[in-house]
């Protein structure tokens, strides 16, 4: 009779600190290949079950969005917003800006939830935990594509055409999916210790939108904020997607360049903590 030959695994304290950043995303790569049925099953399962039980089902995607541009609307139309000369229509421009905006605040949001939010399944399975990180973004991900259809034909019917650089796109927004990952995931690690650091750091991100000229045009005259939005990596990165559509052109070239390398940068640092320390914040988690 033959026997079946087993591989033996050996774990020690420690031992992820000894592999190099290369050799880091190299596992990690074939982590995610390992898992990629299991990544779809989860995303299947956590993507239909957010719109099961709702009435309207999938048109929240969309009409989350348009409710929350109504009120930008509602205050420039009695004079408490003055957004400035934004060139084309104020409802257009503020739903591709905040679309993409979206994208950001989504994919930190439900990357800051990974360990929250996969919890039960941690603790008690032994998988690739990389698989949570992609399955929360990709949901995000998924949600940006199917409301960009529908805004593309929003924009059509206010008599904007979009641009043909909007094939670009996918291209365009990894950065911003790189700084909102990168982000998402050390908030998560952070949670871990404590778990109102989410919150909190959830809601001071949220306020970074008033300090993206999304929903007013940057010609702003006071020095403060001009200021602000020069030095705010998220206005090159979010307002260079929403340029390519509406006007075919990235916002600032040399500020979008720069704010994607420092973003790709956060991502792999990021990456390389989870990578180190997933071990340690599974213990606290028990």
């Amino acid at each position: 009779m033959g026997h079946t030959k087993k591989s033996l695994t050996v774990y020690r304290p420690n031992q992820r600190h000894d592999i190099g950043y290369i050799r880091t995303w190299a596992v990690m790569a074939r982590n995610i290949i390992s898992a990629k049925d299991l990544i779809w099953q989860l995303f299947k399962r956590d993507y239909f079950a957010a719109y099961k039980k709702s009435f309207i089902g999938f048109s929240w995607i969309v009409l989350a969005p348009m409710i929350g541009i109504l009120s930008w609307i509602f205050l420039k139309q009695t004079g408490m917003l003055r957004p400035g000369d934004v060139a084309i229509s104020y409802p257009a421009y503020v739903l591709i800006g905040s679309s993409m905006w979206g994208l950001f605040m989504g994919i930190f949001t439900s990357v800051a939830q990974t360990f929250e939010a996969g919890q039960v399944i941690i603790v008690q399975v032994n998988f690739p935990r990389e698989a949570l990180v992609l399955k929360q973004a990709a949901i995000n991900v998924a949600n940006f594509f199917i409301s960009l259809i529908v805004n593309l034909a929003v924009l059509a019917s206010f008599g904007i055409t979009p641009s043909y650089w909007t094939a670009l796109l996918p291209l365009i927004i990894l950065p911003l999916f790189f700084l909102a990952t990168a982000a998402g995931l050390i908030v998560s690690m952070f949670s871990v210790v404590a778990f109102d650091i989410n919150k909190f750091v959830t809601s001071l991100v949220g306020l970074l939108l008033y300090t993206v000229p999304v929903i007013y045009s940057d010609k702003i005259e006071n020095p403060v904020v001009r200021s602000v939005i020069k030095w705010n990596p998220l206005t090159y990165l979010v307002c260079s997607a929403r340029d390519l559509v509406i006007y075919g052109r990235l916002y600032d070239t040399q500020g979008y360049l720069i704010s994607s390398v420092l973003s790709a940068i956060l991502f792999i640092v990021a990456l390389r903590l989870f990578f180190v320390s997933e071990d340690k914040i599974i213990e606290r988690m028990l």
